[in-house]
């Protein structure tokens, strides 16, 4: 019998269970908003999206609220969660590619190309090469910055293809059939977790809050010096 918090969790994924229309569009959109700077890893989203999937293969434990519902696939999810996670990646490496130089070169977005992450970036790839990309995606913080200069020094698209897809081929099918098979295991490591989680959730969103915070008077600062100086133009006689 499930109770207490894990009754809750089950409750809310199996809302979701038997609406796959709905949880494939949900993981497209979030793996695209993740891969350009929402905080929310995309783990997060595979483990969220496969434990519909595995309750839907439940039906006799997690009933459908209607009769003749189809549930989340676990392989028709599988695919998607694949086609997402590549096609984000790529269109990064595309808008590096097309436009990487008009944004380092652009007088406010310019700098951001100069911080710790880009120059870090750069290091990596000078570093590791072709396999940069791969090491890029399993990064926090640095999937955006490093997938896009990738595309923006000229790394020639197959290679990116071929190490991105390959990276993602082995561990996004892995994960979503795995905990849509054991996803009861899941359930009871999220009910064992639940106040840790809760803790590592609200550190994570400090941490993020305050580095918007940072960046905004940063730039705020950028703008103020790049502004000319109103005492010092001259007067006309």
């Amino acid at each position: 019998m499930i109770v207490g918090f894990e009754a809750q969790i089950a409750e809310w994924f199996q809302f979701y269970a038997y609406q796959p229309s709905l949880v494939y569009g949900l993981v497209v959109m979030l793996m695209f908003a993740s891969s350009f700077g929402l905080p929310l890893p995309e783990e997060v989203t595979i483990v969220s999206a496969s434990l519909t999937a595995f309750m839907a293969s439940h039906p006799d434990k997690y009933p459908p609220p209607e009769p003749g519902l189809v549930g989340v696939n676990p392989i028709t999810l599988a695919f998607v969660c694949l086609f997402a996670v590549f096609v984000s990646d790529y269109l990064i490496y595309w808008i590096g590619a097309y436009a990487g130089d008009k944004l380092m070169n652009h007088p406010r977005w310019g700098k951001k190309f100069q911080g710790k992450s880009f120059k870090r970036v750069q290091k990596w790839i000078h570093e590791y090469g072709t396999l940069a990309p791969c090491i890029f995606r399993f990064t926090p913080g640095l999937r955006f910055p490093g997938h896009m200069m990738c595309g923006a020094i000229g790394l020639p698209r197959w290679k990116f293809s071929l190490v991105v897809g390959v990276a993602a081929c082995l561990t996004v099918p892995t994960q979503v059939l795995l905990i849509s098979h054991y996803g009861e295991v899941i359930l009871g490591v999220l009910n064992k977790l639940k106040f840790v989680a809760a803790g590592v959730v609200a550190v994570i969103a400090i941490y993020y809050l305050y580095k918007a915070w940072k960046d905004h008077k940063t730039s705020e600062q950028i703008a103020k010096s790049d502004s000319p100086d109103q005492s010092s133009t001259p007067t006309h006689l």
